[in-house]
């Protein structure tokens, strides 16, 4: 994942000079991976002998759980006609025109405390989730 890099620039001297005022931004669009859940994606690849030319991590959202809407994640040999694929360090992650509209700006992680270990979504778009974390409505 590329990282990221801020460019500043100072306001102008003289007398002329206006104050800066923050520009609201827009929501990302697309699908971030981190380099965390990459490491495991790539993992969990090659012992289900996904091909990673070919093959990808499958992200989509379907109907139920405690909030309305879950988070899906499957492998898939290949992508669909309409799938959307994007592609981090050489892993791809395939997401299904429907399951986008929930999942346009959505960073998948991977998580590894004490208490649990799993790949973790997070999703600005979502109103509310439930304590699982694979359960949101929007």
């Amino acid at each position: 994942m590329a990282n990221i890099v801020s460019i500043e620039s100072k306001p102008a001297e003289g007398a002329f000079a206006q104050p800066q005022t923050a520009v609201p931004q827009a929501p990302a669009q697309g699908i971030q991976v981190t380099e965390r859940a990459v490491k495991h994606i790539r993992a969990a690849m090659a012992k289900e002998g996904i091909s990673p030319e070919t093959g990808g991590l499958r992200l989509g959202v379907k109907g139920g759980g405690c909030s309305g809407l879950s988070y899906s994640i499957t492998f898939d040999s290949q992508p669909r006609e309409r799938d959307r694929i994007y592609e981090f360090d050489g892993v791809r992650v395939f997401v299904d025109p429907k399951s986008f509209i929930y999942l346009s700006g959505v960073t998948l992680d991977y998580e590894e405390t004490l208490m649990r270990q799993g790949f973790n979504f997070i999703n600005p778009n979502s109103a509310r989730a439930c304590g699982c974390g694979s359960s949101f409505s929007v």
